[in-house]
């Protein structure tokens, strides 16, 4: 079986309107983790890093 994708969560949620600037998920990235499939946890990963790398950037 496939290695479970590791929770972004850091535990120190920060919303920023839709976006937790912690870990940089989305609210309904947040909410749908627990049902998301291994891709869709994947995808949600490679979102997250890229928009902390925009928050970082400004």
């Amino acid at each position: 079986m496939a290695k479970e994708i590791e929770n972004p969560c850091i535990a120190v949620c920060q919303l920023r309107g839709d976006l937790c600037v912690s870990c940089g998920r989305t609210k309904e990235d947040i909410r749908k983790w627990k049902r998301m499939k291994r891709p869709e946890k994947m995808a949600a990963v490679l979102r997250a890093s890229a928009l902390l790398k925009q928050l970082d950037k400004k």
